[in-house]
């Protein structure tokens, strides 16, 4: 005879199933497998389907876990039905030893090592599971690095914003400008997307090591350059987006400088002089879990100060 909850009281002691699942996250998987199969199976008010949901419920709990799923076959039917048995009597520990005896010989097969020759390759197998947790542990590192590199996304949406801001200043500094003659103005984006990363290299680390950081270029790199040259006198405005430090950390900042380059006269295309200058009076930091929609007023705010200093320089050499 097999008892099970009334009807009435399914719905009470599912939920009661659920709450305490719920706090069994740091316990041993196999048990806590083991305690929701039969603890199931006491509830489910059916004639039929109580193991299949029951196993399936087991699975779910050891997929969970990184574990494999069981299969209970024919030849363990005895065996389960007198775990299932004892377990109603109070005890589980029949029914755990059959689930860990499960997950064990499943491992052993994932491993392609024979359980009935464990003792005899013993060095095989710890060969097998080293190389299992190896592969497990490469696997975490390139999911860990794929979640600091998701700060190259962000670099990215703040570049276009970048482009957006430095075209309508320049414009607005091209007609300002007009009447000192011809002038040719243009805003250009670049970066390990556009195949021009190595740009401005050496501006970038300057402009980086004033503010006490390291620009890490074995990462990828984003700028956006704005120029305007009328008559003798030319702009050059760089906003750089690089990764911070030795390592991988998931951070960036942006830091921005200007070059000024004097000219013979107006149709010279080499520069007689040239002055560098770092615009961005502190970097703006930004990080992987960061969103670009969250700090555009507070970056929009930071580039008009290094832009306005950039074009105070610039205005003073007119």
């Amino acid at each position: 005879m097999h008892e099970y909850c009334p009807p009435i009281h399914v719905d009470s002691e599912m939920g009661k199933l659920i709450e305490w699942l719920s706090t069994y996250s740091n316990d041993d998987p196999t048990i806590v497998a083991t305690w929701i199969h039969h603890r199931f199976t006491q509830i489910h008010p059916y004639q039929d389907g109580n193991g299949r949901v029951a196993r399936a419920l087991t699975t779910m709990t050891l997929l969970r876990a990184d574990l494999l799923p069981l299969v209970i076959d024919r030849d363990l039917r005895i065996e389960y039905i007198n775990a299932l048995e004892a377990a109603d009597l109070g005890s589980l520990s029949d029914l755990a030893a059959i689930f860990a005896r499960l997950e064990r010989n499943a491992i052993l097969q994932a491993l392609s090592v024979d359980a009935d020759a464990e003792i005899s390759h013993q060095q095989s197998l710890t060969s097998a599971v080293i190389g299992s947790l190896a592969d497990k542990f490469t696997k975490r590192r390139v999911q860990k690095l794929a979640d600091l590199r998701r700060v190259n996304s962000v670099a990215i949406e703040l570049r276009t914003r970048a482009q957006t801001a430095l075209e309508a200043s320049f414009h607005e500094i091209e007609s300002t400008v007009a009447e000192l003659g011809p002038v040719d103005a243009f805003v250009h984006s670049g970066g390990s997307d556009r195949g021009n990363a190595h740009w401005y290299k050496f501006e970038v680390v300057s402009s980086a090591r004033a503010a006490g950081k390291f620009a890490n270029f074995s990462e990828d790199h984003y700028f956006i350059k704005g120029s305007i040259r009328a008559g003798r006198e030319r702009l050059v405005f760089v906003v750089s987006f690089h990764h911070v430090g030795r390592e991988l950390t998931g951070i960036m900042e942006a830091t921005a400088f200007s070059k000024l380059e004097s000219y013979e006269g107006s149709e010279d295309r080499e520069s007689v002089g040239e002055s560098f200058i770092v615009c961005s009076l502190e970097p703006f930091v930004f990080a992987h879990n960061t969103k670009a929609e969250e700090i555009t007023d507070a970056f929009n705010r930071w580039l008009d100060s290094a832009l306005a200093i950039a074009v105070k320089e610039y205005g003073d050499r007119l």
